[in-house]
């Protein structure tokens, strides 16, 4: 059984549609590999995601004593977070709605088998 570490990191303020964009580009490959990849990549989400997947390593080093570069991702998720709900004026002394949505990651890494 391999040993694993996870991070979350909560209350994103973009919309979880957008991080999974970026999630699935990095699922399933190594730590250092993402991370590199990551940098480059020129969408916002890019950052909270790298974020996610350094503090899952750092855990797996720290609490487990694992190296960075024995450490792919297994698991990555961006769920719903909480929504402000906020209107826009419309026609008439109308209120039109406007959800901000806002995401929790969540990062899983393991060892190569």
């Amino acid at each position: 059984m391999a040993i694993e570490a996870r991070a979350v990191i909560k209350y994103i303020h973009i919309s979880p549609r957008k991080i999974r964009r970026v999630a699935d580009m990095v699922r399933g490959q190594g730590v250092n590999e993402a991370l590199t990849y990551l940098k480059f990549l020129p969408q916002g989400a890019a950052r909270p995601v790298a974020k996610a997947i350094k503090s899952a390593a750092a855990n797996a080093e720290n609490v487990h004593g694992l190296s960075a570069d024995e450490l792919y991702i297994a698991r990555i998720t961006a769920d719903d977070g909480p929504r402000l709900k906020r209107f826009r004026a419309g026609p008439r002394g109308r209120a039109k709605p406007i959800l901000k949505r806002s995401a929790h990651i969540t990062v899983v890494v393991s060892e190569w088998e």
